[in-house]
C-alpha cells in the first residue's frame, strides 16, 4: 500500500498577508502535532478508525515537517485546524472578556477615588471661603475697633489738654 499525502494548495494563494501565512503555518503544525489520533470529531464513513488515523498521522508528519507552505485539505487535518483556531479564538475572547471585567473595575474604583477626591476638594473649598469670611469679619471688626480707638484717643487728648488746662489754671492762682 502506498502512501498518498493529502491534498493540499499553497497557502500563498489564500488571500492572506504575509503575517497572518505565518499564523496559519505555526497553527496549522501547533493543532496537527497536540491532537490525539484517531480525533473522535473526524468522519471515518464506516472504514474504522486505521484510514483516519493515518490519513491524520500522515498530515501530522507533512506539518512536523513544515508542509512546504501549503495549507493541507483532507477533512481531518482541515477539522483539526478549525477546532485548533475554534479553541484559540474562544480563549482569546476569554482573554478579552477578563481585561474588559478588569478595565470596568477599574474604571469604577478611579471614578470612586476621583469622586471622593472631588467631595475632599469641595469640602476643602467650603472651609477656605468660610475661614476668608472669618478673616473678612474680623477685618470689619478690626476696623470698627480701631476707629472707637483713635475715637477715644482722641477723647483722652482732649480730657488731658483740659487737665493740664485746669492745672495750669489752678497753678496760676
Amino acid at each position: 500500500m502506498t502512501s498518498i499525502l493529502p491534498a493540499s494548495v499553497p497557502d500563498s494563494q489564500l488571500g492572506l498577508s504575509p503575517s497572518e501565512i505565518q499564523i496559519l503555518r505555526q497553527h496549522q503544525q501547533i493543532a496537527l502535532q497536540n491532537q490525539p489520533y484517531p480525533h473522535p470529531s473526524i468522519s471515518t464513513r464506516g472504514r474504522g478508525h486505521a484510514r483516519t488515523s493515518a490519513s491524520t498521522s500522515r498530515a501530522a508528519s507533512a506539518a512536523s515537517s513544515g508542509n512546504n507552505g501549503r495549507l493541507l485539505l483532507d477533512p481531518g487535518s482541515l477539522a483539526l485546524l478549525g477546532q485548533h483556531f475554534e479553541r484559540l479564538m474562544s480563549a482569546i475572547q476569554n482573554r478579552v472578556d477578563q481585561l474588559t471585567a478588569q478595565t470596568q473595575v477599574s474604571t469604577i474604583h478611579q471614578s470612586s477615588r476621583a469622586g471622593a477626591a472631588m467631595a475632599a476638594a469641595d469640602a476643602e473649598i467650603v472651609r477656605f471661603h468660610a475661614i476668608i469670611r472669618q478673616i473678612d469679619e474680623l477685618e470689619t471688626e478690626f476696623d470698627k475697633v480701631r476707629h472707637i480707638r483713635d475715637i477715644v484717643k482722641g477723647f483722652r487728648a482732649r480730657v488731658e489738654g483740659l487737665e493740664r488746662k485746669m492745672d495750669h489754671r489752678h497753678a496760676r492762682r
